[in-house]
């Protein structure tokens, strides 16, 4: 940027009266001169900003699954600026950041971690840690990531800088519902043990809770913001479980029983997903599984507080950030619609359909703007969360998550 030299007006009104001089004046002019030129001189003599000074609050990614690569995108351009390639099995792939934004992690579906530099926009990083994995956390310090495997299983966890492994975590099951919460610790579920368990990292060594009693088959999971409370979905029960991370000894403890009583299940096609963000104001909302509706429960006391039916079964619930409306998706065969929820009423305000293949939203960091990921349209559509006006759209090759810089600062993102 070209510095614009202070004006002789500007220089006299700094100084009000304690400078008498005009502007026209020779000794008032050739001070200006020389300030206009001294300016000059240092803009030419400075450096360029190095990558690492650039700005990152506003930029994005988005994963390409079918072509093993990411999208950075701009969100004020509306715009991609970059593509980072070679990172495997994007199928079922997920992503978190380091607290300074400047790097991603990221978790694919055949055991990869690659660490990648989005300002550089290359790969720094890459292990292959395990056969199949489905996601991963970065601790609240930043100096950890962990991943979630299927196999062989487990937990590992990795130093931030280097990708060297520090903690390996046998479970002898599949893990899932992997989040961060204060202190240096992991919390994960066990999907064929029917347990969580808390590491704490903290120390020189992992040291273990497990928490038995969670239910069969736990799907995924969410963790509140303020870390306290930590909830798990059942394929294998008709209910869910919640965890006061809070208390010395956490308890489960089972939130809406039988909430699909006497009425058939569906048939599954793809599982829901609960996220962090699925707070609305005082409520959770939460996909129902193999159920066409979404559940409201009462995010203190834990209770059921309403249902909404929806067009489909939900795959993702997803509270705008004020927690006014919850943007819903679904699963195939009606994943090429979209729903939106009023938090007050509970009830959908509106329906639209953005294309086939609507598989991921986001929001930005306030609100105003929801991206949605088009994968069989191969576009990533914008739109205007108060008015649902379509503001643009980036072409992107099968995209799926979409994770903008701002989940650097919030847990269980």
């Amino acid at each position: 940027m070209t510095p614009v030299p202070l004006s002789p007006n500007t220089v006299e009104n700094r100084h009000g009266s304690g400078i008498h001089r005009s502007r026209n004046t020779p000794a008032g002019g050739l001070r200006t001169r020389i300030l206009a030129l001294s300016l000059a001189a240092l803009a030419l003599c400075a450096p360029p900003l190095p990558a690492s000074a650039q700005p990152t609050g506003d930029l994005g990614l988005v994963v390409e699954r079918a072509s093993g690569s990411l999208l950075v995108v701009d969100q004020s351009e509306r715009a991609s600026i970059g593509r980072i390639t070679g990172l495997g099995d994007l199928s079922h792939a997920s992503l978190v950041y380091s607290p300074d934004e400047h790097f991603a992690y990221v978790f694919g579906r055949d055991g990869g971690l690659s660490k990648v530099d989005i300002l550089a926009q290359t790969i720094t990083a890459r292990v292959m840690q395990a056969g199949n994995s489905i996601g991963g956390a970065i601790s609240d310090d930043g100096r950890f990531v962990a991943v979630s495997n299927y196999e062989p299983g487990g937990v590992r966890v990795f130093d931030a800088d280097t990708l060297e492994m520090v903690a390996d975590i046998p479970t002898g099951s599949k893990t899932i519902g992997l989040v961060d919460i204060p202190g240096t610790r992991f919390v994960f579920s066990l999907w064929d043990a029917g347990e969580t368990w808390i590491a704490d990292l903290s120390g020189e060594t992992a040291q273990i809770t497990r928490i038995k009693g969670m239910g069969t088959n736990p799907y995924d999971a969410l963790v509140t913001g303020d870390g306290r409370t930590y909830i798990a979905g059942l394929f294998g029960e008709d209910h869910l479980s919640a965890l006061d991370l809070w208390q010395e000894h956490p308890e489960p403890q089972v939130i809406l029983p039988g909430y699909a009583k006497g009425r058939e299940g569906l048939p599954v096609y793809k599982m829901p997903h609960l996220e962090g963000w699925a707070l609305a104001g005082q409520d959770f909302v939460l996909p129902a599984m193999g159920q066409h509706e979404v559940l409201w429960v009462d995010a203190r006391s834990l209770q059921e507080t309403g249902r909404t039916a929806t067009h489909g079964q939900p795959v993702f619930a997803i509270s705008r950030p004020d927690g006014r409306h919850v943007w819903v998706n679904f699963a195939h065969p009606l994943n090429d619609t979209v729903q939106v929820i009023d938090s007050v009423t509970k009830g959908v305000i509106h329906q639209f359909t953005p294309g086939p293949g609507v598989l991921h939203m986001e929001f930005t960091p306030r609100g105003h703007e929801v991206w949605l990921s088009v994968r069989d349209a191969g576009k990533v559509m914008i739109y205007d969360t108060e008015t649902f006006e379509k503001l643009g759209e980036i072409a992107a090759e099968s995209p799926s998550g979409i994770f903008f810089t701002a989940r650097a600062h919030r847990m269980g993102l």
